[in-house]
C-alpha cells in the first residue's frame, strides 16, 4: 500500500538556497559573529514550522478547516442531507483505519500550506470485489515524493492528461492517473501546481528565525555582547586558546550574568555593542509577523497582536477572517472532493460535498437564539431546523414554516384600500 511507505521520511539533503545552498563568505562570518549556523536557517519544509509566527499561521489554517465537518448533501427538489451515501461516514468519522476525520484534514491543510501542493490517495475497491470500484480509503501521501508529468501528445493515453507519479520510500515508483487522487494547492500561476507559501516567504521567514535565534543566544550569554580583548605583546596559538576559553567560562552564559570578570595584567576588554534599539530589533520583529501572517491570510489578533483592537473590532475580523480566509481554502477543496469521489451520475443527481461553516460562524448562546429566532418569525427555517443545530430533539409543530400575520404578498399591496376590499 503507498499509504504505509509514506511515513517514513526521506532523507534528503536540503540546503537553505535554491542555487546549491552556498552562502557567501561574509554571510557565514557575519552569521558566525551572531551564534548562528547555516543548520539553524533552513526553513524548508517541516523544518519552517520552527518559526513560531509560521507555525502559528499553519497550526490555525489547519484547524480551522479540520473542525469544519464535511457533509454530502442532495439537491433535487429542496437541499437536504445524502446521509445514506457510502461515503458519507468517510467524511465525518474516519477517512482511513490509521486518522480521525479532524486529524486527517488537519493534515492535508498543513502539508498544502508547507509544499504548496497536497495529495490524497483514493483507495478503491479492485474489481471482480463486491462493491467493486466504490472508495474504501483516503491516504495523505507526501508531496516531496511526487512527480507532475503533463502529457500534451497523448503518449499515454489522450492528449492533454495529467499522470502523477509517485515515489515511495521503499524506491517503488507509482503511475497515477488524475483521478486516482484528490489535489489540493495553495496559490498557483498554471492551475497544475501549487507555490509553496514556505518557499515564496523565505526571506522573511529567515529574517524572523535568525531574530528568535540572536535573541536566544543573547539570552543564554547572560545578555553579554561580543568584545574584543586587547593584549600587549605576543601570545601562541596555544595561549590564545586557553585565554579565550577560560575567559568565557568566567564571564559568558546565564550563571555569570551581571557578575564580576577579572582579567590579568596587561589585559583590556572592550565590548563590541549592539544595542536592540539600535537594530530596531522589535520593530522589525513586528513588521516580519505582520508580513508573514498577512500572506496566510491569519489576522494579527489571532497571533495575539491586540495592539488598538477592540471587542467589535475582533468580532469583525473574525468574520473576514471566515470570508477572506477560509472561503478560498474550502472552495476549491469542497469542488475538488465532489468531482473525483462521485460518480458523474450522482453529480447529475444533485450530489456534492461541503463543509458546514456554520460551525466557524457560531457564536455565544444570545446571538445564536436572536438568530434563530429572525430565522423562524420570517419563515426561513423551522423551528426544528434550528433546534437540530443545538442538538435538540424534533418539537411539536416544528416541521413547519411560520409567518407573520401581517405580512402579505407584493401583488396585493394596496388591496384593501379597493372596493370591496378586492
Amino acid at each position: 500500500m503507498l499509504f504505509r511507505n509514506t511515513y517514513r521520511n526521506r532523507i534528503r539533503n536540503q540546503t537553505l538556497g535554491g542555487d546549491g545552498g552556498n552562502w557567501s563568505a561574509d554571510f557565514d562570518i557575519l552569521m558566525g559573529y551572531l551564534g548562528i549556523t547555516q543548520d539553524d536557517l533552513k526553513i524548508r519544509g517541516k523544518n519552517a514550522l520552527k518559526e513560531v509566527v509560521v507555525y502559528t499561521c499553519i497550526k490555525l489554517l489547519s484547524e480551522s478547516l479540520a473542525k469544519l465537518p464535511l457533509k454530502i448533501y442532495q439537491d433535487s427538489g429542496g437541499i437536504k442531507k445524502a446521509t445514506d451515501h457510502y461515503l458519507y461516514k468517510f467524511f465525518k468519522l474516519r477517512p482511513n483505519p490509521y486518522m480521525s476525520a479532524f486529524d486527517f484534514w488537519k493534515c492535508v491543510e498543513t502539508l498544502r500550506n508547507i509544499y504548496g501542493n497536497s495529495y490524497v490517495w483514493l483507495d478503491f475497491i479492485p474489481m471482480g470485489r463486491k462493491n467493486q470500484g466504490q472508495i474504501q480509503g483516503f491516504y495523505p501521501l507526501n508531496p516531496e515524493q511526487m512527480e507532475i508529468w503533463v502529457d500534451n501528445v497523448g503518449l499515454l493515453s489522450s492528449k492533454n492528461t495529467l499522470w502523477y507519479v509517485y515515489t515511495d520510500n521503499m524506491g517503488g515508483q507509482h503511475k497515477l492517473q488524475a483521478t486516482d487522487l484528490l489535489h489540493f494547492k495553495a496559490m498557483t500561476t498554471d492551475g497544475i501546481v501549487g507555490l509553496s507559501p514556505i518557499t515564496q516567504l523565505r526571506n522573511s521567514i529567515e529574517n524572523a528565525k535568525a531574530s528568535e535565534k540572536f535573541l536566544n543566544n543573547s539570552f543564554k550569554n547572560g545578555m553579554q555582547s561580543a568584545g574584543i580583548v586587547n593584549y600587549v605583546g605576543d601570545l601562541s596559538p596555544k595561549a590564545e586558546n586557553t585565554f579565550k576559553t577560560n575567559f568565557e567560562r568566567m564571564s559568558s552564559g546565564l550563571s555569570n550574568a551581571n557578575r564580576i570578570s577579572l582579567l590579568p595584567i596587561g589585559y583590556q576588554y572592550q565590548p563590541l555593542s549592539l544595542k536592540l534599539t539600535d537594530a530596531q530589533f522589535l520593530e522589525n520583529s513586528k513588521l516580519t509577523v505582520q508580513q508573514v501572517s498577512a500572506a496566510f491570510g491569519i489576522k494579527l489578533h489571532q497571533l495575539n497582536e491586540l495592539v488598538k483592537s477592540s471587542y467589535s473590532s475582533t468580532s469583525e475580523a473574525n468574520r473576514q477572517f471566515y470570508s477572506d480566509t477560509m472561503l478560498a481554502i474550502l472552495t476549491p477543496y469542497e469542488q475538488e472532493t465532489t468531482y473525483k469521489c462521485f460518480l458523474n451520475s450522482e453529480i447529475d443527481n444533485g450530489i456534492y460535498a461541503k463543509f458546514n461553516a456554520d460551525v466557524m460562524l457560531r457564536g455565544d448562546t444570545k446571538t445564536r437564539y436572536e438568530a434563530y429566532a429572525t430565522a423562524v418569525q420570517n419563515g426561513i427555517k423551522m423551528p426544528d431546523e434550528c433546534r437540530a443545530l443545538e442538538e435538540d430533539p424534533p418539537a411539536p409543530g416544528g416541521n413547519r414554516l411560520y409567518l407573520n400575520g401581517n405580512m402579505i404578498p407584493a401583488e396585493q399591496a394596496g388591496n384593501q384600500y379597493s372596493k370591496g376590499g378586492k
